[in-house]
């Protein structure tokens, strides 16, 4: 563990070096093994004065719940973060993902991005509320997870399942993703995530004519299935405009000189969507997802023996939902493009949210986050944001709890966050680390406004 040498400032001053720290606890889920990385946050709180509950369906798949008393002025705010990682598997890294070694201005290794650089940030924060008595709004509760990146069902799942009072009355949270600079057009934004697109799974049974691998065989399921793959690969579903999504270009556009701002605005345009896509080559990437239920083929089931040709084949896919739609509107959508001569059916991820609530987030602390940003990076933007991924958001979002991605990251120009993220030599900036956590102690002193 890290020296706790009295000639060293207190530990929320150096989150990179926090962060160094939790890099060094190997999380790899599976198998996770978070229990002692927990019990390392455990020590850190418990020596600064916090009483801490441990709780767990697994003794190694651990979380951790503490509280710090607010003024008693706004509903409490919840912090929470997972320090599961992703594998490092047949990846050649710079340096060992394991050791969270500085080099260049940067922390180096597995999680710096996703998400114990964020963890380390909500921390650091946290514990210098503490140690400066910082006037809180509201209570504000820290929640450390494990399991995130396979599911949640031993981290925020077990939580909400099984000690939904401990985040009772709680509105607004902070977590992943969201904050980290992102430049379009030579303009620097901040994209504050404010919603999540929806996880489903996607069957699709294709059959055809069987018969000898000798024999020449036309029009059957492994050539059907090369046609739906095709459809997929060549063609969108249908456009939808989401609230987030036009908030979202709108302000973009209003930050960019012609011709780009206007050709931007026409992608509210459902019409001209897809081909303001295409216009845009590899720009479009950004705002694609965002714009379509997607689903992309994983798995393919089919065939037994090299010489029988197979008259059933399942194609599983991943399915991801616009906020506001339902596994109902994606398998109609696949229905559309594939003519209806394939079998298909579409179940949700759990939780499954009810109705079309989920469209319309609640943007009450959008403002305020947004203010802070401003002061602390004049040159910066911010803007709402729809994550086309999935976070431990969706299971607060059961308890009425409105995710707001705000782990702050001030990256340099060239800096590809979502090609770094579970990709070798995975790797924060040092500064990034310091201007989050001051970012994130500003929404505490300013959460009840």
């Amino acid at each position: 563990m890290m020296s706790s040498s009295s000639d060293q400032p207190p530990i929320h001053q150096r989150p990179a070096e926090l962060l160094q720290q939790l890099i060094r606890f190997d999380t790899t889920n599976p198998p996770g093994n978070e229990a002692e990385c927990i019990a390392y946050i455990n020590y850190l709180l418990t020596e600064a004065g916090f009483e801490t509950n441990i709780l767990a369906r697994d003794p190694m798949r651990s979380n951790l719940v503490t509280r710090l008393a607010g003024q008693g002025n706004a509903a409490p705010l919840l912090l929470y973060g997972h320090i599961d990682v992703v594998t490092t598997e047949n990846q050649q890294w710079q340096h060992p993902p394991f050791e969270g070694i500085e080099a260049n201005g940067y922390i180096w290794g597995r999680g710096a991005l996703d998400m114990k650089g964020g963890v380390a940030m909500l921390l650091a924060a946290f514990l210098r509320a503490k140690a400066e008595n910082l006037p809180l709004p509201g209570d504000v509760i820290l929640t450390v997870v494990s399991d995130e990146e396979a599911g949640g069902d031993y981290g925020a799942k077990f939580l909400v399942e099984n000690h939904a009072d401990l985040f009772k009355d709680v509105r607004f949270a902070f977590g992943e993703f969201g904050g980290s600079t992102t430049y379009i057009g030579g303009r620097k934004f901040y994209p504050i995530m404010v919603a999540e697109k929806r996880g489903c799974h996607v069957k699709a049974i294709i059959r055809g004519p069987g018969g000898h691998g000798s024999l020449p065989l036309h029009g059957g399921a492994m050539a059907r299935l090369g046609e739906l793959l095709l459809q997929l690969d060549t063609q969108r579903l249908p456009a939808h405009i989401t609230p987030v999504t036009h908030q979202m270009v709108e302000t973009i556009s209003a930050n960019l000189p012609d011709p780009i701002n206007s050709v931007l605005l026409r992608l509210l345009d459902q019409a001209q969507t897809d081909a303001i896509l295409d216009s845009l080559g590899s720009h479009g990437a950004f705002f694609d997802p965002i714009l379509h239920n997607t689903v992309n083929a994983t798995i393919v089931h089919g065939g037994e023996k090299s010489n029988v040709i197979p008259s059933k084949i399942v194609l599983e896919m991943d399915g991801r939902i616009l906020p506001g739609y339902k596994a109902d509107d994606l398998l109609a959508e696949l229905q559309q493009l594939t003519g209806g001569d394939v079998e298909l059916d579409v179940q949700p991820a759990k939780p499954v949210p009810t109705g079309t609530a989920m469209a319309e987030p609640d943007m009450g602390l959008f403002d305020t986050l947004s203010s802070i940003l401003r002061e602390a990076d004049p040159g910066g933007i911010p803007m709402p944001y729809m994550l086309p991924a999935v976070t431990d958001g969706r299971f607060f979002s059961q308890l009425g709890i409105q995710t707001y991605g705000f782990l702050p990251m001030n990256l340099p120009e060239g800096f590809d966050f979502s090609r770094t993220i579970h990709a070798a030599d995975e790797r924060v900036p040092v500064e990034a680390m310091d201007f989050g956590t001051n970012a994130i102690y500003e929404a505490l002193r300013r959460f009840g406004g």
